[in-house]
């Protein structure tokens, strides 16, 4: 089956119960005093990582996951019921990203790990809640919030303690399979691996670790080019990066120099901060006699004499013990530090989402012949959570409105008695 590491689906969390308004009806009490419930809130859309999971192929079936509404409220200070959540269960490894504005909304790094994603909305207060010594019988109610909604991009990157990057044909997945349980296909062509192999190996002071057989780079794919970003998205995880390098240099149809140098450019292309991850050279197919030549060349040991390089041949299992303690060795020190925590140059993908705080985003349009429309995120929250259907919170509104400054603007603008104001749904005449 392919392996499915990415999908684009709705989250929409649940709407909050309105309030209610309501009067007790008792004997010998004239006119009781309210009793009007408050709404239930709205439903949360829950992410749990299930290691059990291996792919995102639910998500891709499913397009929209919705949580419940929270019940209204009801007479004699009943509050209504909460909404129930909806619990999605996705792959340990699965980014979720705001599909629209790209920003992170959750790293799903841990099993069992439990994110509220989409925050349901709060219940309306009933008009019990709004009772004073000057209005014993109010009928101002709110209605329930609006639940958080996304258009979300999940993106399904492997969790392994080590990757092997190189060229197509570098010999990474028989070097898997030299040193691990893995057994990817192996085969003399370019890009055999399409997708993440994975493999545990054990050094010989007893550690294990998981290594991932990453697909083959090629010039440009930090573009997007070849398997590009495909491939690019999974090393972000991976805390030491192997170089898996074709020592024969194709035999001597390549540079290796320059083909080092051309996997270490599209890496830091994609983000900066993978130059802080540590790094271990491998030179493979040193059963070659062309490699033997190369580790002679005095231009090729001056380039690599300050990095941590070792000699392996994967087919014939050469060495592959001592790669497996340099390993050992670096995973001792490499800390798992999300690549956007490391400094300040990130990919735009990874911005850390923050739940959105209340932002005054007010546009007020002359619509000509006496018309003027009001909107923005301000405006509307006051629209959503005020309705005009009592008396009461007319005025409430209205003085909401007076809070924001529309009122003043209005006024700047050179709104005259009798014009039409509309506030989305709303058609209000001005009487200043």
């Amino acid at each position: 089956m392919k392996f499915i590491d990415n999908a684009k689906f709705m989250i929409k969390a649940g709407k909050g119960g309105d309030g209610a308004v309501s009067f007790r009806h008792e004997l010998y009490v004239a006119e009781g005093g309210p009793n009007g419930g408050d709404g239930g809130n709205g439903g949360d859309i829950i992410f749990i990582g299930d290691s059990g999971k291996q792919s995102l192929l639910d998500l891709k079936v499913q397009k929209i996951y919705k949580a419940e509404d929270g019940e209204k409220g009801d007479i004699k200070n009943m509050h209504g019921a909460a909404g129930k959540d909806r619990v999605i269960k996705v792959p340990t490894g699965t980014v979720l990203f705001d599909a629209k504005t790209g920003a992170m909304l959750v790293d799903i790094d841990e099993h069992d790990k439990t994110v509220i994603v989409a925050k349901g909305g709060k219940g309306g207060k009933g008009n019990a809640r709004f009772a004073n010594s000057r209005n014993k019988a109010p009928t101002i109610f709110e209605a329930g919030e609006l639940g958080q909604e996304f258009e979300v991009r999940a993106e399904l990157k492997v969790l392994a303690d080590v990757g092997f990057v190189g060229l197509p044909n570098a010999g990474k997945s028989t070097l898997l399979r030299a040193i691990s349980n893995s057994k990817p296909e192996v085969a003399d062509y370019a890009f055999t691996t399409l997708n993440p192999q994975l493999g545990v190996a054990k050094a010989q002071s007893g550690e294990t670790f998981i290594v991932a057989d990453l697909p083959g780079l090629i010039e440009g794919a930090s573009l997007g080019k070849g398997l590009g970003h495909e491939f690019l998205k999974h090393i972000e995880r991976c805390r030491v990066i192997c170089h898996v390098i074709d020592w024969t240099g194709n035999y001597g149809q390549e540079n290796i120099i320059k083909n080092y140098e051309l996997i270490r450019k599209e890496l830091l292309d994609y983000n900066l901060n993978l130059d802080k991850r540590p790094e271990i050279i491998v030179a493979n197919k040193m059963d070659q006699d062309e490699a033997q030549i190369n580790m002679l060349d005095e231009d090729i040991l001056a380039y690599f004499k300050d990095k941590k390089l070792v000699q392996v041949s994967g087919l014939k299992r050469q060495n592959t013990s001592q790669l497996l303690n340099m390993i050992a060795e670096e995973l001792k020190t490499a800390k798992m530090i999300p690549l956007w925590e490391l400094g300040e140059t990130q990919n735009p993908d990874f911005k850390l989402y923050t739940l959105d705080e209340p932002v005054v985003d007010i546009q007020i349009m002359n619509k000509g012949n006496g018309r003027w429309e009001v909107s923005g995120d301000s405006v509307f929250r006051v629209f959503q959570k005020t309705p005009i259907t009592t008396h009461d919170n007319l005025l409430l509104f209205n003085e909401k409105m007076k809070k924001l400054g529309i009122y003043e603007q209005l006024r700047n603008r050179g709104a005259k008695k009798g014009d039409i104001v509309k506030v989305f749904d709303y058609e209000l005449e001005w009487l200043d």
